[in-house]
């Protein structure tokens, strides 16, 4: 299992199901796009996608969040690069980014739930949580067919 994780030759080889790496390629996709958007929206989607009432905070309270917003963007803009370097190149190593994608969302839901925000309404984000950690080991044992026979 641990060389299907980690293969002895990275490469350009994927064995395992088709619909695991099309769903890569659309999660790439859905990264790069949404890295963007935290970078170049104005509010780094703050307030306009997550809901966080900034135009209830103090300016300075407002621009650190949108900050950190855009920060996030240049986070998930390296990911989705990888992202893309791995669907395109490196797909050996596509379910070890299965995994990351799964320990990055339970993280995400984790950290959500210590340490809380308020927000005027559901963020797509919050709902992606619940979706992509059940979804992502789902995924994984796709992308790894071969032990799975």
């Amino acid at each position: 299992m641990m060389n299907l994780i980690f293969p002895k030759n990275i490469d350009n080889k994927y064995n395992g199901y088709k619909i695991s790496l099309y769903f890569f390629y659309l999660l790439t996709a859905i990264t790069l796009v949404r890295s963007l958007i935290h970078i170049l929206a104005s509010d780094g989607g703050a307030q306009s996608i997550a809901t966080i009432p900034l135009s209830q905070y103090p300016q300075d309270a407002a621009s650190t969040v949108i900050l950190i917003f855009s920060l996030w963007g240049s986070s998930q803009l390296i990911l989705g690069l990888i992202y893309l370097v791995v669907a395109f190149k490196y797909r050996s190593l596509i379910p070890l980014m299965y995994l990351l994608l799964f320990a990055e969302y339970a993280m995400r839901l984790g950290l959500g739930h210590l340490k809380p925000i308020t927000t005027l309404g559901t963020a797509p984000g919050a709902i992606a949580n619940y979706i992509m950690i059940p979804l992502s080991i789902i995924l994984f044992f796709l992308s790894i067919r071969q032990w799975l026979k």
